[in-house]
């Protein structure tokens, strides 16, 4: 068996690996960054990161792995989510989540030293005033996490000053 290699990746070949690998879930619509993982000559693994799904999460100093996915490579997935959080931490986040099917055992998650949270009720994100279809499982997922301290992370002050850089700063001093 070959070494595995991290490896960067364009989000268009993430999403097209998502779309041939992954069991439950279509790729994400952006991101914030992404890693891929090889066996010296195939990808064999894809993890990308974004700000949080939850508007309640998303505080500036809190990163989700949005999809993992490999094509079955044993250690291929917990190689991407320790590279997940050491980039994470190397940008200077303090807090990396990721949720993952009540199912599913997390056996990768454990291997790269994450912690298990919560296991939420499941459900769909349809309500009457916003009628959504769904196109994930609606069962219970896990929440679990990385992070660089224990203290409650607060939301981050936002500068008056946006540079062309941070684009995710301009979209959120227009709100």
């Amino acid at each position: 068996m070959a070494n595995l290699v991290l490896q960067p990746i364009a989000f268009s070949e993430a999403c097209q690996f998502i779309r041939e690998y992954h069991r439950h879930h279509i790729p994400p619509v952006g991101w914030k960054w992404g890693v891929a993982c090889n066996n010296g000559t195939d990808v064999v693994g894809v993890i990308t990161v974004g700000r949080p799904v939850s508007r309640n999460l998303d505080n500036g100093w809190t990163l989700e792995v949005t999809r993992c996915c490999t094509d079955g490579t044993k250690n291929a997935a917990s190689m991407l989510y320790g590279a997940a959080w050491r980039a994470a931490k190397a940008l200077g986040y303090k807090r990396l989540i990721t949720y993952v099917l009540a199912s599913e055992p997390g056996t990768t998650l454990v291997a790269a030293g994450w912690t298990m949270l919560y296991e939420s009720k499941g459900g769909e994100w349809s309500c009457a005033s916003r009628p959504r279809v769904n196109k994930h499982p609606t069962e219970p997922k896990r929440l679990w996490e990385q992070r660089t301290t224990e203290e409650k992370i607060v939301s981050m002050p936002l500068s008056t000053e946006v540079l062309p850089s941070t684009p995710f700063l301009l979209e959120a001093s227009h709100g």
